[in-house]
């Protein structure tokens, strides 16, 4: 293959993701203005400015288009990979607290909390909507937690299953926010408010679940 092609091959790729990408925004707006059921293929090429066949080619049928919109969202409750090794308490707390207010200020961006919206809206005539919120959206965040506190256990900084464990912080960290600011009677917390939430979850938390006895005189 000559130096050219190569280039052509490469310059086509990337025009085909900004495509892509183009149609997933177009694909998103669609379906917070018109509802997940209402909004037809024809709309969204249209929004896109594509032809049909390019829209399937490039993402696929809604369905799939509602999926890549919120699994490019999942992405942002990835742990990082530099996840420090939780060996003691204050190393945990700190974790807790910055992963913590990163679920807050993701969640609580408006572009998602219209997702939620539109899942409880469409959740008779389109509840496919809702699995995919869950199984894709919802799971990123719980697996990461889970992923943390599996590892605080494992060195022995607290007992329980990680699972349970990930649930009962979620709770103290959250609180009744999320169902406020579903409801549109709370405001976005500013990132001050945000890392003040998340540290007293964190502090909260780690008082709920003292250093086990054997490793407390270590």
């Amino acid at each position: 293959m000559t130096t050219a092609s190569m280039s052509k091959r490469g310059q086509k790729g990337g025009d085909e993701t900004v495509v892509r990408e183009r149609i997933l925004e177009a694909a998103f707006a669609a379906f917070m203005t018109n509802g997940y059921a209402m909004t037809s293929t024809l709309e969204i090429a249209t929004r896109a400015r594509v032809s049909k066949r390019e829209l399937y080619a490039l993402v696929g049928n809604k369905q799939e288009m509602l999926i890549a919109c919120i699994s490019e969202r999942a992405k942002r409750f990835e742990v990082s990979a530099e996840l420090p090794v939780l060996r003691d308490r204050e190393t945990l707390e700190q974790v807790l607290a910055s992963f913590g207010a990163k679920l807050v200020r993701e969640i609580s961006d408006p572009a998602v909390i219209a997702v939620f919206r539109l899942a409880i809206a469409e959740v008779v005539q389109a509840p496919e909507v809702a699995r995919a919120l869950n199984s894709i959206g919802r799971e990123a965040s719980r697996a990461a937690l889970r992923k943390i506190m599996a590892q605080a256990q494992a060195s022995g900084l607290f007992k329980g299953r990680p699972a349970k464990l990930a649930e009962q912080f979620a709770g103290l960290l959250w609180r009744d926010l999320l169902v406020s600011l579903l409801l549109g009677v709370a405001e976005r917390p500013s990132d001050r408010e945000i890392a003040r939430r998340a540290r007293d979850a964190a502090a909260a938390f780690l008082q709920l679940h003292p250093l086990p006895k054997e490793h407390a005189t270590e």
